[in-house]
């Protein structure tokens, strides 16, 4: 797929008011795309508007949001349906609403692991299940993000884990249904990356998950978007940008003994540093 096939073409970017879902729809708009984003609150995605249209390369490009809350249902089909009347169904679907609150298993209540379930896996099923109808007619491209962490599972992150894990699980059968209409499906696997949700997932992660993630290098939104688009035009299911994601999704199928190694050696160093540490 060359760069201007997405001239024309309509993009859905749910969570796209920031992050990696700005730096796609900004990829996308770029690139000759109509491009819509949805996210909950208005004044983000207000601004991110305004960033959209100032990466267009045609003043053509139409450019436009709805505010959505992904974990409910009925507002969601209720949205897409007035979404697609308005703008036009989509040719791709990009699902990046997401976010983690890591913290030792022991602290996670069941609240949150059903807070984490609903935006990270039941959010992706939501949107998909409320256009699917308008696709299938045309075809076109879902990419439902997953994590780094949907691969390997990393401390402190049990519930965003168990939540991404899934999203892969989901996004291969879908794949596997959705073919005979024309409809490619992937999966981003971004590594850790410098966005305003990985600022607020620094407020409670513990020492150990600081610990495990301290030698690697924190990737760009941008870069991740680039990646992105790379990945679909080379049709890979699974898309993990960064070459020590990569290093780091390969090492994990084929050395797994060693990858845990490696983890419990820094978990165990930093367990030992905290509990030498006097009372605060």
């Amino acid at each position: 797929m060359q760069a201007d096939d997405y001239r024309g073409r309509v993009v859905y970017v749910v969570g796209g008011s920031m992050g990696i879902g700005l730096a796609v729809a900004r990829e996308f708009a770029r690139r000759g795309a109509d491009v819509m984003v949805f996210a909950r609150r208005p004044e983000p995605l207000e601004r991110a508007v305004q960033e959209i249209r100032e990466c267009r390369c045609s003043e053509g490009q139409r450019v436009d949001s709805r505010t959505l809350d992904v974990c409910a249902p009925d507002a969601v089909s209720a949205v897409m349906d007035d979404a697609v009347s308005r703008f036009g169904a989509p040719g791709v679907l990009f699902n990046c609403a997401g976010g983690a609150r890591p913290n030792h298993f022991e602290a996670i209540s069941h609240q949150q692991l059903s807070e984490m379930m609903q935006l990270n896996l039941n959010g992706s099923w939501h949107t998909v299940q409320a256009l699917l109808p308008h696709m299938k007619e045309r075809g076109g491209t879902i990419v439902n993000t997953s994590s780094l962490a949907g691969i390997i599972g990393v401390f402190g992150y049990t519930d965003y884990c168990a939540s991404k894990f899934a999203v892969i699980g989901f996004s291969e059968a879908l794949r596997s249904e959705l073919k005979r209409y024309g409809i490619r499906v992937f999966v981003l696997c971004p590594p850790d990356t410098e966005t305003p949700g990985l600022e607020a997932e620094n407020k409670t992660k513990p020492a150990e998950t600081r610990a495990v993630a301290a030698n690697a290098r924190l990737m760009t939104a941008e870069a991740v978007a680039a990646e992105l688009l790379r990945g679909i035009e080379r049709r890979r299911l699974l898309i993990i940008p960064g070459f020590e994601g990569r290093a780091s999704a390969l090492a994990k199928r084929l050395f797994p003994g060693l990858v845990e190694w490696v983890t419990d050696r820094a978990v165990a160093k930093a367990a030992r540093h905290t509990a030498g540490r006097p009372p605060s």
